[in-house]
């Protein structure tokens, strides 16, 4: 017979899925706090499309060497999470490392407020690649873990928000301040951080969620505990990306869904998962794949193209914004740049400057839909954004307006509908070999049987807003030129 606590914690994951409409699959869209700040705060509480997404997970939280947890931008993160700040709050309100005084704020534009109104769940991640140096003294002290877990349960308490994501990069990372004694340190931290939310879960009324980010090379998954681990965590967050860049004297995919004809053993989506499956036991639908709405451009010694010599430098004169590692949107502004190429074998788009020896790797919305029919031939939980801005449009005609977000668009669209394959996109693009292709191709299966947390009907309303979509997007041939004030 099930115990009071554990039919407590069932109750409290599906309630919220027989409420609200979600997404088909888990969509977590990682909104970085210094994103705010481009292009004159264009992606914000009031102008995020809610609908693409099911959590959003807002980055970071910095680690503090005692145990403690910080906010890394003190007034972003205030702003966004709580809402603007009174008029008459001392301006050094918004300078302190606190989490901040929720009397103090008006929450109707907040990032959690904004969201929950959707039926979107927020997260806080900590950590991050520049700020996980003490994640490995807190998993060692016993006290230190301790007064972690409570700042996420007093995070949790200010905020309203779901749950708490996990981005050490990397346990047993030595570079990064890491030791041996991480792989078993990172499970304790874990199971503290778990418990405490169970414990706060009777109080707030709610299922609190526990993700992690990992890293995919067979080194990183080698210092995890993955049977007790997994148990553990809602999600199993890959970072599926970064498998090449400017560390490679050839170039190659950001984030391949395959394996590429040339490369490293291993390096691609399918092999980390199915490693992470078959090598550690992990089941399918604990398991987010990554997805870049950005790319990476990288100067060649000659003629740009695949696995050709590259100077291993980023072109930073063609997307200055970026530092050579391009947003989607800024790949887009810049198309009539370069010739579109397919990677038939990576399930991967690339560009070839015209008369620029530049290589850009990046996603498209046809690498997205193949990824999405992934997820649901693999009974795959969903995906991980990163991040959330890379792929918001800005409006021509009412900037300040997110006009679309054709990634986002893609995956939703994909991962949802029932009866549309995917098109044979070189019969579309026959008489424009030099374009980039017509936009948002979906791919999915009808044998989709979701787990049953995802299996919430969509709405009349959403069915017909769905609908609407579908027939826009099938009645759009080549890609528009995107405009982008932000320059």
């Amino acid at each position: 017979m099930l115990s009071r606590q554990l039919l407590f914690r069932i109750l409290l994951v599906f309630i919220p899925f027989l409420s609200q409409a979600q997404p088909c699959r888990e969509v977590s869209a990682y909104f970085p706090s210094w994103k705010w700040y481009s292009r004159g705060q264009l992606v914000n509480p009031a102008t995020i499309h809610y609908e693409n997404y099911s959590t959003i997970i807002y980055a970071f939280f910095q680690p503090n060497w005692d145990g403690s947890i910080l906010p890394f931008d003190p007034w972003a993160d205030k702003t966004l999470l709580l809402g603007e700040i009174a008029p008459d709050i001392p301006r050094s309100y918004g300078k302190r490392r606190d989490f901040g005084n929720p009397y103090w704020h008006d929450d109707q534009n907040s990032l959690v407020k904004r969201a929950h109104d959707k039926g979107v769940k927020v997260v806080i991640s900590v950590g991050g690649w520049t700020m996980s140096d003490q994640f490995s003294g807190i998993a060692a002290n016993a006290e230190k873990r301790r007064r972690f877990a409570q700042s996420c349960n007093d995070m949790i308490r200010i905020y309203g928000i779901d749950g708490i994501d996990i981005d050490w990069e990397y346990p047993g990372f030595v570079t990064n301040g890491g030791s041996p004694s991480d792989k078993y340190n990172f499970t304790y931290l874990l199971q503290t951080i778990r418990d405490s939310l169970d414990a706060l879960e009777f109080q707030v009324g709610r299922h609190l969620s526990l993700t992690a980010a990992f890293g995919v090379a067979p080194t990183r998954m080698a210092e995890i505990e993955w049977a007790k681990v997994t148990q553990l965590l809602d999600h199993i967050n890959l970072m599926t990306y970064d498998f090449y860049g400017n560390g490679f004297a050839t170039t190659n995919h950001n984030a391949p869904l395959y394996s590429p004809e040339k490369g490293l053993s291993g390096f691609d989506t399918h092999s980390a998962v199915h490693h992470l499956m078959e090598q550690y036991g992990v089941p399918s639908w604990k398991i987010n794949i990554g997805l870049a709405f950005y790319g990476r451009s990288l100067k060649t010694k000659g003629a740009a193209g695949l696995h050709v010599s590259s100077r291993q430098t980023p072109d930073a004169r063609t997307f200055p914004e970026d530092s050579g590692t391009p947003m989607y949107y800024n790949i887009l502004a810049r198309q009539d740049l370069f010739q579109y190429h397919w990677d038939s074998l990576a399930q991967a788009p690339y560009l070839k400057g015209k008369g620029l020896n530049t290589f850009v790797t990046y996603e498209d919305e046809r690498s997205i839909a193949q990824k999405a029919n992934y997820i649901i031939e693999q009974n795959l939980a969903g995906a991980i954004i990163w991040d959330i801005t890379g792929d918001c449009v800005e409006s021509q005609h009412h900037p300040g307006r997110i006009e679309r977000t054709p990634l986002a668009d893609a995956l939703l669209v994909a991962l949802c509908q029932e009866d549309t394959y995917l098109a044979n996109l070189e019969s579309a693009r026959r008489n424009q070999p030099e374009l980039l292709p017509p936009t948002n191709f979906f791919v999915t299966r009808n044998a989709f049987a979701p787990r049953i947390a995802h299996e919430a009907q969509l709405s009349k309303k959403e069915k017909r807003k769905l609908k609407r979509k579908q027939k826009k997007l099938a009645k759009m041939g080549q890609r528009a030129v995107y405009f982008d004030t932000g320059w």
